[in-house]
């Protein structure tokens, strides 16, 4: 996604949150990666020390992983700030 694109999504995706939520709030963030990789450890460090709770499942055929993860945010920022993180780790997809 260019820098453009992926600032008008976290402008939306702030103003969607602000609307729909009372903060601070528990949020799902749902991500797919591949399952022969260590994006999985990426990603839990960096939700690591949250209490967050951290669920994954392969697909049937095992090459990806959906990782679900329920977490008491802030406020959008903070949830923004997560997407960000979780963003630069290679091969991840959010859903």
């Amino acid at each position: 996604m260019d820098r453009k694109k992926s600032e008008e999504f976290y402008t939306k995706l702030k103003s969607q949150l602000l609307d729909t939520s009372l903060w601070p709030s528990k949020y799902l963030y749902k991500f797919i990666v591949p399952s022969n990789g260590t994006q999985i450890k990426e990603i839990e460090q960096i939700f690591d020390n949250t209490g967050a709770v951290i669920n994954t499942k392969q697909s049937s055929k095992g090459t990806y992983t959906s990782v679900s993860i329920i977490v008491n945010m802030k406020n959008p920022d903070a949830v923004i700030a997560k997407y960000k993180e979780v963003s630069k780790v290679e091969g991840v997809i959010s859903l």
